[in-house]
């Protein structure tokens, strides 16, 4: 493992709670970490400063890993060494405007992937002084970025879509971390602003989009993982190093962004600098904004558009796509819960919390919050059992809410579980994350809509790729990840890796 480098500085996680002396909890996914004598001792040092021995370096690079903690690079005096990547098709008021906002101190490829009005992109890049790449038909983003890096030599490509509109100093902000050696690529917030002409209303559908935009992983920082609550990054903003672009190349012997895919070339190419060992950290206190849809239609078809590379990316990177994951005794007390079974949903719920509180105790670690972390997750069980449900079943769901059947206590409860199901999603969205300026029934139409044109593009996708794996849930048997750390970075013989209880029923 390599240490963290000297002078970073480290910043624990809001989530990360210190049980004991030397016990640490948190991180993604979520795990109890002890620490050797020589290691709580490193904690007090990074709690004080930057990294100064390499016992605080080994752990401060161990933390950040794991998401209890996040890296805080010192400020560099070095201008970047970058390039900036803008494909673009069409679109040159748009390009105008990117290239007006944050690029002019760094050069600039753009590459034209078959505009149907050459000469105005032509004329916007010339009066920009970039660099300009024509494409004689569009092939897609894939091909129109590998196109551009070929003639691209500086240590940094900064990709970046021609819908966005950059601060100038954007990447500026995110280098400092590729002061990390093990750093490969650092990705900022991508938010849609609200639709509309100055001084008039925008539109629901720009509402929607700009309270639950596609590309938003939200406003935690941490580290880019597949499977955690971070599991990708788009190439809408993405400052990458070129070393790290080739080494994928050498390592699968492909180029940088397959051109076979059309849609979710991006996450292919972050999971694929994960797996050559590069480290992807996403820093949200930078923000991108990205224009998108200002219609339903347009918003709904770009969700269908981006739900069928689920399968090819599934085919690829075999085990990162599972659309909803369970563990066996929170989706048994949900179970109950939602055939009206309440001693089921009871004793299914008191069985887990014994499993953890055993679990617990046999690493000698404390129990307390057993019960707590039992309640959560039973709730994101629920949560992600819903939006599954919304997104790849909405057809059966409303005809069961629908059917003929009587009033019996049976029909009366099952068809209230069926709208729980369906509105738990939007609800949880609108009021514990999102808080959006939307009304609450149209926000929650849109969310349903929403969730029902991406489970139509996997489904799409899953028919064109013959496979299911999309679509098919899976099983975790395991609650908690409990770790050692010792001065020197090795893991104390007590060490489990298993999936945790706080992401249980996580859905894309």
């Amino acid at each position: 493992m390599t240490p963290l480098p000297a002078g970073f500085r480290i910043e624990l996680d809001p989530g990360t709670k210190q049980l004991t002396a030397d016990v640490i909890f948190g991180g993604s996914p979520a795990r109890v970490m002890r620490l050797s004598p020589a290691g709580c001792k490193a904690l007090s040092e990074l709690r004080e400063g930057p990294v100064r021995t390499s016992a605080a370096a080994v752990l401060a690079r161990r933390l950040t890993d794991a998401g209890l903690a996040h890296p805080r690079p010192p400020a560099s005096a070095q201008e970047p060494d970058v390039t900036v990547l803008i494909p673009v098709r069409d679109r040159p008021a748009l390009l105008d405007q990117c290239l007006s906002a944050g690029s002019s101190r760094y050069p600039v490829v753009v590459v034209d992937d078959g505009s149907d009005d050459a000469e105005a992109i032509a004329a916007v890049v010339a009066r920009h002084c970039a660099k300009l790449i024509r494409l004689p038909e569009s092939s897609g983003p894939a091909v129109a970025r590998n196109a551009g890096l070929s003639e691209i030599r500086t240590d940094l490509v900064a990709f970046l879509d021609s819908d966005c509109v950059p601060a100038a100093d954007w990447i500026d902000q995110l280098a400092p971390h590729l002061a990390d050696p093990e750093v490969g690529a650092v990705a900022p917030r991508i938010v849609t602003p609200d639709a509309g002409d100055p001084g008039s209303q925008p539109s629901s559908a720009s509402l929607y989009a700009a309270a639950c935009g596609s590309l938003d992983l939200g406003s935690q920082q941490g580290r880019v993982v597949p499977a955690t609550k971070i599991a990708y990054a788009p190439t809408a903003a993405l400052l990458v190093r070129r070393e790290a672009l080739e080494s994928v190349t050498a390592l699968g012997r492909r180029p940088v962004f397959d051109p076979a895919l059309r849609y979710g070339e991006d996450v292919d190419l972050v999971w694929r600098l994960h797996d050559a060992g590069w480290r992807i950290r996403y820093e949200p206190a930078v923000e991108i904004p990205h224009a998108g849809p200002d219609t339903w239609p347009g918003l709904l078809s770009r969700r269908f558009r981006y739900g069928t590379s689920a399968a090819p990316l599934a085919l690829r990177h075999p085990g990162r796509l599972a659309p909803l994951v369970l563990h066996p005794w929170p989706a048994l007390a949900v179970a109950g819960l939602l055939t009206r079974r309440p001693v089921l949903a009871a004793a299914a719920a008191t069985a887990g919390w014994l499993n953890l509180t055993r679990t617990l105790q046999r690493a000698d670690i404390p129990a307390n919050g057993v019960a707590r972390a039992t309640l959560t997750a039973v709730r994101q069980t629920w949560l992600g059992v819903g939006r599954y449900a919304t997104q790849f079943a909405a057809p059966a769901l409303a005809a069961a809410l629908i059917a003929p059947g009587g009033a019996t206590p049976a029909r009366r409860w099952s068809r209230r579980a069926v709208a729980a199901s369906l509105l738990v999603g939007p609800v949880h969205d609108a009021w514990q994350q999102r808080r959006p300026k939307l009304a609450p029934i149209r926000f929650a139409l849109g969310h349903i809509a929403d969730d029902c044109a991406y489970g139509g593009g996997v489904w799409a996708g899953c028919l064109r790729e013959r496979t299911l794996v999309p679509v098919t849930p899976a099983m975790s048997w395991r609650m908690l990840r409990i770790t050692g750390s010792a001065s020197d970075g090795r893991d104390a013989s007590d060490q489990r890796k298993v999936q945790p209880w706080q992401e249980s029923g996580s859905s894309q």
